[in-house]
C-alpha cells in the first residue's frame, strides 16, 4: 500500500514557501528491500519508462514490477499491445506466479488507447497502468502529456523498444526525458535512474 497522506494535486498552490513545501505530505509507494534499493519510494502519480533490446528481460521485469505493485494492494492494469493474450504471455505469468496477485491485476488484450481512457475515467478504476509497448500502442508525446494531465493520481509505466542503448523512436525518446523513473534493461538486469532515490541495479533473473 501507499504511505502518508497527500494534498490533492488539484488544490495545490501555484507558489509555496520553503516551509510549506517541507510540511507537504505526498502519497508514496512503500517499496521495501531490493525494490527500495533500486527505485526508492516512488510518488503516486509518477511516470516510468522501461526499455531494452529484445531478449534481455524487459517484459519479465515489467511483469515482476506489476506483480510487486499488486502485492502492495494496488490495482494494476497491464495493457499488452505486443504479446496480447497469448501462449507467450501465459508462460510469463506462470513463471512469475501471477496467481498470488490475480485479484489486483488485470491483463488487457491490445486495448486501444481511447478505450483505455474511457476505462480509466470510471469511478474506482485501476491506479497503476502498464502500456507494453509504446510503439505498438502508438503512444505519442502529446498522448503522454494528455494522460499525465487527465489522470494526475495514476501511475503510468511505459515499455519501449530500444535503438542501441536509447528508447526507439522520437516519442519514446521525449518521454524518457520527462518521466520520473527511467529503467534500462540489459542481460536480465534493470539499471534505474529514479528521482526518488535508490539507484542499485535490480536483478530480473539470475541465470547462475
Amino acid at each position: 500500500m501507499t504511505d502518508t497522506t497527500n494534498m490533492d494535486k488539484k488544490t495545490r498552490k501555484r507558489a509555496v514557501s520553503f516551509q510549506e513545501l517541507l510540511n507537504t505530505k505526498f502519497i508514496c509507494f512503500n517499496f521495501e528491500g531490493a525494490w527500495l534499493d533500486s527505485f526508492g519510494k516512488p510518488e503516486n502519480g509518477s511516470s516510468w519508462i522501461i526499455w531494452g533490446k529484445s531478449g534481455n528481460g524487459k517484459t519479465y521485469f515489467a511483469l515482476q514490477l506489476a506483480k510487486y505493485f499488486a502485492s502492495l494492494g494496488e490495482r494494476v492494469l497491464y495493457n499488452s499491445h505486443e504479446q496480447g493474450i497469448s501462449e507467450s504471455m501465459k508462460r510469463a505469468y506462470q513463471i512469475i506466479d501471477m496467481k498470488s496477485v490475480e485479484r489486483n491485476l488485470l491483463l488487457l488484450d491490445k486495448e486501444p488507447m481511447d478505450e483505455l481512457i474511457d476505462r480509466l475515467r470510471k469511478p474506482k478504476s485501476h491506479n497503476i497502468i502498464f502500456i507494453d509497448s509504446l510503439q505498438h500502442a502508438e503512444v505519442t508525446y502529446a498522448m503522454y502529456k494528455r494522460l499525465k494531465k487527465m489522470f494526475r493520481k495514476k501511475t503510468f509505466i511505459y515499455i519501449s523498444h530500444a535503438d542501441g542503448t536509447k528508447p526507439a523512436e522520437k516519442a519514446a525518446g521525449a518521454i524518457r526525458f520527462a518521466v520520473d523513473i527511467k529503467v534500462w534493461v540489459e542481460g536480465y538486469k534493470a539499471f534505474p535512474v529514479s528521482r526518488y532515490g535508490g539507484g542499485e541495479p535490480f536483478v530480473v533473473w539470475d541465470k547462475e
